[in-house]
């Protein structure tokens, strides 16, 4: 005891942060000593998953899809993230900057102008005209960017957000999982679940910061800033990302994550109004419309067509679509976790509508913007130049630039957000690998952060020395098969918890207590307290049910209508049957029923009326087989009553003309 006094306090869960240490340290190690032989190996791996499981993928994403958009129309889309008077913890601008800097982030700066002037000179598309390749371009990049990408962060999103804030889980991949392993969400196979989360969150921003470099020191040498892009000046650039990244996390996510993901968007918006103004204007603004109208019109042969039938394309398809698919899914652990946790208070719907709808129309803006601007110059200025060095996609933006007014300034804030983008990446992804290592603890010591924060920035530059970053990134796109399926299981645990949820909160109360009154206040609380065994409700069927019915039987046969009581085998199911010969007969029974009970009730000690996991209740049926209820706490007034109800809804239905098909039993005996 004495000694842990000195000791510095952690939240870490021991079960978690051990073995994703083991494991990203080992990965860490076998990519920086043997990245020739270890690249070799991981990418054999990945090209046999691409070639023959592609297909997999391609369901998986589409499954996610249409997951999403079912929700959105169905009853569950009103469903609160929260209690239901929950309210949102952040401004609308400041959810969609944050869920949008930490979904796409640096990957629009990259790929903006490099994805479609690779599509439009693809030796691939060499049969197509110029204006069929400029179209498809553009059309591809819409997929890639579009629906698809955030339907996969979607769903990871909204379940780590259903069960945290719905069902007070902590906010952990295992809470996904609660509808099929429940307590044993502590256990062992939990642990696994987050560690595998921790790892590929890591692994992610690792390879993304250490790319990313790359292209920010492209960029200061094409500004003048700096003279070569060599390692010593990727060390300065990854020190300086760091330290404002992990000074933006210890502030937390209300003060500097918000922040900088605000001037993130903002930057980001300014630079591709530059663009629009200066470039193509009217051609980028009718481009937009017709892309959009292709990528709508294309939409279900885009979502499902693997090119089974066109060999020729699939080696780009697989290093283009399914790549992006394996990517984005890997990615979804880091963004899901992020944009779960600033997500509270909102409903399904708008979640989905804002996380599926409006990055994606901004996406397709923004890459309408630079890569139709970037084909248009490519093919009206540059003489083809832009498009022969799409193998330098690290330099490509700032060569665009060249062909806008103060190519030196736009290059400048180009280079500062990007640097902005890498800040709000890695003070999100600091910021989730803690959770995750700490089990979502509500306090963690700002140590562990600098820790993370600290140790993703020496392997990031230990991979960028060794060359290691490929082998890593090729490892991470491994791992999203495996997880594809862990997500399809999300959607599964996600249906059973709303369905439940649906059933909770609109059920009424149960029909037994349509009579009461405060009358008899204390005979309601001694029946409801009681111990349900098979004998008290046997007891009950026998005295007050069979006195009851037996009563309201004398009485309709004293009326001239038939009516008797039925024993059937045993005391604990009697009925009143009034038979007809041209109608169906009315039955109003009740039997004894055994029910499960929640295990966590019954180890509930403040619940007296639970022993075991059954329970036994009397439960009302009917002649047309509807659904009973229970009617343990009717009095023998009360059940009269009860069937005097169902015997008039029973003669309105039968006098009903259009209800023949269902009361005509003479014709079905004839026929």
């Amino acid at each position: 005891m004495k000694n842990s006094y000195f000791l510095p306090r952690t939240t870490f869960k021991k079960g978690i942060t051990v073995p994703s240490l083991l494991f990203i340290l080992a990965v860490t190690f076998l990519a920086s000593f043997f990245p020739q032989v270890t690249g070799t190996l991981l990418a054999q791996m990945k090209d046999w998953i691409f070639v023959n499981l592609n297909w997999a993928y391609v369901w998986s994403v589409t499954i996610f899809v249409f997951f999403l958009l079912a929700l959105v129309f169905s009853k569950f889309g009103s469903i609160t993230l929260g209690d239901n008077d929950a309210v949102p913890e952040y401004s609308f601008f400041s959810w969609i900057s944050m869920l949008f800097a930490a979904g796409m982030g640096i990957g629009l700066m990259y790929f903006s102008v490099s994805e479609p002037l690779s599509h439009f000179s693809d030796p691939t598309f060499g049969q197509m005209d110029q204006i069929a390749r400029s179209k498809n371009a553009q059309l591809y990049t819409f997929f890639h960017w579009g629906i698809h990408a955030w339907a996969i962060y979607g769903v990871v999103g909204l379940s780590l957000a259903y069960f945290t804030y719905r069902y007070k889980l902590p906010l952990s991949l295992r809470s996904c999982f609660y509808p099929i392993l429940k307590d044993r969400l502590n256990g062992t196979a939990g642990d696994a679940i987050d560690t595998f989360a921790l790892c590929s969150t890591f692994f992610g921003i690792t390879t993304t910061l250490g790319f990313g470099v790359v292209q920010l020191s492209a960029g200061l040498v094409e500004v003048g800033l700096i003279e070569s892009s060599g390692f010593s000046s990727q060390i300065v650039i990854v020190l300086v990302i760091m330290a404002i990244s992990i000074f933006s996390a210890t502030t937390g996510v209300s003060k500097g994550v918000k922040f900088l993901s605000q001037l993130n968007i903002t930057g980001a918006v300014l630079l591709m109004l530059f663009v629009l103004t200066f470039g193509p204007t009217v051609f980028l603004m009718g481009t937009l419309s017709e892309g959009i109208g292709d990528y709508l019109n294309q939409f279900l042969s885009l979502t499902f067509n693997t090119h089974a039938y066109e060999p020729e394309r699939q080696p780009w398809y697989f290093q283009w679509t399914i790549l992006y698919w394996a990517w984005w899914i890997s990615w979804a652990p880091y963004v899901g976790l992020f944009i779960a946790g600033i997500s509270r208070g909102r409903t399904i719907r708008e979640f989905i509508c804002a996380v599926l709808i409006l990055p994606t129309a901004f996406n397709f803006l923004w890459m309408t913007v630079f890569g139709n601007s970037a084909i248009w110059f490519d093919q009206h200025e540059a003489a083809g130049q832009l498009s022969s060095l799409t193998a330098n996609a690290d330099e490509l933006l700032f060569r665009f630039l060249d062909y806008l007014p103060a190519p030196g300034l736009s290059s400048s804030f180009s280079i500062f957000i990007i640097f902005v983008f890498f800040v709000t990446s890695a003070d999100s992804g600091i910021f989730v690998i803690n959770s995750i290592a700490s089990h979502n603890a509500e306090k963690s010591p700002k140590w562990q952060l600098v820790c993370w924060g600290a140790l993703l920035a020496l392997l990031a530059l230990v991979l960028l020395n060794a060359g290691g970053l490929q082998s890593l990134q090729t490892m991470t796109l491994i791992t999203a098969l495996p997880f594809s399926v862990v997500m399809i299981l999300f959607c599964y645990c996600l249906v059973r918890a709303l369905v439940v949820d649906s059933y909770y909160y609109n059920t009424d109360f149960s029909p037994a207590t349509s009579y009461w009154s405060g009358e008899l206040w204390k005979e309601r609380l001694h029946r409801i307290v009681s111990v349900k065994t098979s004998e008290n409700v046997e007891e009950y069927i026998g005295t007050t049910v069979r006195g009851a019915l037996a009563e309201l039987a004398a009485e309709f046969n004293s009326k001239g209508i038939t009516a008797g009581i039925d024993f059937r085998a045993n005391p604990t199911d009697v009925s009143l049957t009034i038979r007809h010969k041209q109608i169906e007969d009315f039955v109003y029974g009740v039997r004894n029923e055994s029910r499960l009970v929640s295990s966590v009730l019954v180890k509930e000690v403040n619940v007296p009326n639970v022993r075991k996991d059954q329970a036994n209740i009397p439960m009302s049926y009917f002649g047309d087989n509807r659904i009973g209820y229970n009617v343990a706490y009717f009095t023998e007034k009360e059940i009269i009553a009860d069937v005097l109800k169902q015997y008039e809804r029973f003669l309105e239905l039968s006098s009903d003309v259009r209800n023949e098909i269902f009361t005509d039993i003479a014709s079905k005996r004839r026929n």
